[in-house]
């Protein structure tokens, strides 16, 4: 089974995230992945490895967890014309999306790389972009979805998208703003410099224990 948090018409549910990949002849294999939040400057970005096995709701757990989103709102991958979700959702237009818990990342894949658009609360739209490539046979003694590296620390919830997020970082920086003050009470510790990669690594260890064998396929995790 696999479930959700996301807001409906402004309110709030969290749910654990729970998923359940499909495995197959393709479990042994793995991808690189390259997320890039477009708009953003400079460049907020995070790579990650993944098996080509995973779901699209699986993978949408891992952009979640390398960008410290919250999972509080709607989403949708999109390559070409077709768009894939949430099951009930009809997503960012009017025709309904493929159901994202039951396509693969390795059904969407071509010979070489291949860019994918992700989009994620439909209100603030952070659009990411994504990058596969280098498929191959993944490490039996490492575990997947894994942390490679990333540079900048991913924008807080509800901030009002690229524009809002730029504000209030601009605001907290001048003490002679108006509302600098506000910001600064608002955005507490927060660093946008600062990629806290104990917490990233911790949460896709989390998604990587929740697939079945929580490796590329073969072998056991080696301890660290």
């Amino acid at each position: 089974m696999e479930t959700d948090a996301r807001s409906c018409e402004g309110a709030k549910i969290e749910a654990p995230l729970v998923y359940n990949a499909l495995m197959d002849t393709a479990a042994d294999e793995i991808a690189t992945v390259r997320i890039e939040l477009a708009d953003s400057e400079p460049l907020i970005w995070r790579e990650v490895e993944v098996a080509s096995s995973i779901s699209l709701k699986t993978l949408h757990a891992v952009i979640q967890a390398a960008f410290g989103w919250q999972n509080y709102h709607l989403w949708e991958f999109s390559l070409g014309k077709r768009r894939y979700g949430p099951p009930s959702g009809a997503g960012w237009g009017e025709e309904p999306l493929v159901d994202a818990s039951k396509v693969r990342l390795a059904d969407l894949l071509g010979p070489r790389r291949t860019k994918i658009d992700y989009l994620y609360d439909f209100g603030d739209s952070w659009e990411h972009r994504l990058t596969v490539s280098n498929v191959r046979a993944g490490d039996p003694d490492r575990s997947y979805p894994r942390y490679v590296r990333g540079e900048r620390n991913g924008p807080p919830e509800d901030c009002g998208g690229i524009p809002g997020f730029y504000d209030k970082l601009e605001a907290a920086a001048d003490p002679r703003h108006p509302d600098h003050r506000e910001i600064k009470r608002w955005l507490r510790d927060y660093d946008a410099e600062t990629i806290d990669e104990a917490r990233i690594k911790y949460a896709l260890e989390r998604i990587a224990n929740r697939r079945p064998g929580g490796k590329a396929g073969i072998g056991k995790r080696k301890s660290a």
